[in-house]
């Protein structure tokens, strides 16, 4: 690895995110903090209303409300498409260095991007096109020896039918690329579902799929990572707790055996070395009930599973992804206290987002609220989350989840 730049802590300091979503938000709260300022690509045409990834029912119509997290917060908006090269180029040249929110990008394109603006991107773009899709994420860690589930692209029925008979039934199919929070992916329970869900995914139109084996797992892990120049850190292994594809809950430390949490982390150590990642990375793994670990996703940006490190750790996840792409020395991952759990805090309904909050939260030691500031909450939309601190498990997480049960939005 060469080494970065170092950036300076000045207000002309400009860091830039592609995407300006909560990830970002929290993350630039860091660059604002230490002096410098922030800057944000959307992704839309117009004033910046996302990737567009997903048809936002619900939203409040006017202009004002498409505004994402990030750019309520920075006066540096840049409108532009993310496969707008010129607009990219435009954006890059007004930052030091440019990093990513989101993982909906070409790596091609990146490529050219930082070519011709000539500003620094981390993760880089041949980091990044070792990651952009879920086929070529499969490839590149099965090559570095890491266990991953087993996989095949899927361009036809028929290879599918192929796939369900050498794997058995029920399979995950995927689309390779912009699937995220549920979206994106079916289970196939038994031959019969194979057409329509190859067809509901773009099967059909030539979108490249991808099929997994199912793994019966006892927990779902994840592990964050930060790296560059001065060194690694890893951040604890977490459990997370789904609720309908959709992470609702996060306990740290994992409440696993030490060698398999230990296993886990170096996993992903080895994950971000076989990328030559720098900047701020997530790895999801499954846990079978006979101990074997898969890897089963990456993240090259913060991630949902690393919120509880605002207060649960000594450097935050987005601290360490903000010195990462600086060049800065990294912080220390250490928790501060023994247990941590992050619950997510879910849309209920589909309108203006505004928080009802029990009283009980801020007369709750340890409580820590975080409402993103997304001015629509639509139905099962991650608009807030809620990390409560103790010393105790069962009870930590049982405070958690009464507290995080009566806010609504």
């Amino acid at each position: 690895m060469k080494k970065q730049s170092i950036l300076p802590l000045s207000a002309k300091t400009t860091i830039g995110f592609l995407g300006g979503g909560q990830l970002a938000r929290m993350s630039a709260a860091v660059v604002m903090r230490l002096g410098m300022r922030a800057a944000v690509f959307s992704g839309s045409g117009d004033s910046g209303s996302g990737n567009n990834q997903v048809p936002q029912s619900g939203a409040v119509p006017d202009k004002a409300a498409a505004l994402q997290p990030l750019e309520w917060m920075t006066p540096l908006r840049y409108p532009g498409r993310f496969d707008d090269e010129e607009a990219l180029v435009r954006f890059a040249r007004e930052c030091d260095v440019v990093t990513l929110e989101n993982e909906f990008l070409d790596g091609e394109l990146l490529l050219r991007v930082r070519e011709k603006s000539g500003t620094p991107m981390w993760p880089s773009p041949s980091s990044f096109l070792q990651l952009e899709s879920k086929w070529l994420e499969k490839e590149t860690f099965r090559k570095a020896g890491i266990p991953v589930t087993p996989y095949e692209k899927a361009s036809s029925v028929q290879e599918l039918s192929q796939f369900g008979k050498t794997h058995g039934y029920p399979f995950v199919l995927k689309s390779s690329k912009g699937g995220y929070d549920g979206y994106g992916n079916r289970t196939v329970h038994d031959p019969g579902g194979i057409g329509d869900a190859f067809a509901s995914l773009g099967g059909e139109a030539g979108h490249e799929l991808i099929a997994e084996a199912f793994i019966p797992f006892h927990k779902e892990l994840a592990v964050q990572v930060a790296r560059n120049h001065t060194g690694t850190a890893v951040y604890p292994c977490c459990e997370t707790i789904q609720q309908g594809h959709i992470c609702k809950t996060v306990i740290v430390p994992a409440p696993i055996d030490k060698l398999i949490a230990d296993e886990a982390c170096r996993l992903a150590v080895q994950a971000v070395e076989a990328v030559d990642g720098i900047g701020l990375f997530a790895f999801e793994f499954f846990l079978t009930d006979d101990g074997r670990l898969y890897l089963n996703e990456s993240a090259p940006r913060p991630h949902n599973s690393g919120h509880y490190t605002i207060e649960g750790c000594i450097t935050s996840q987005f601290e360490n992804h903000v010195r990462a792409v600086a060049g800065l020395p990294l912080g220390p991952t250490d928790m501060r206290i023994p247990v941590a759990v992050m619950e997510n805090i879910l849309g209920v309904r589909n309108g203006p987002a505004v928080a009802e909050v029990p009283e009980a939260l801020w007369d709750t030691r340890e409580a820590h609220l975080h409402i993103y500031g997304k001015q629509s909450s639509r139905i099962g939309r991650k608009m807030g989350h809620l990390t409560v601190l103790g010393d105790e498990l069962v009870e930590t997480a049982g405070k958690a989840a009464e507290l995080a049960s009566k806010i609504v939005l």
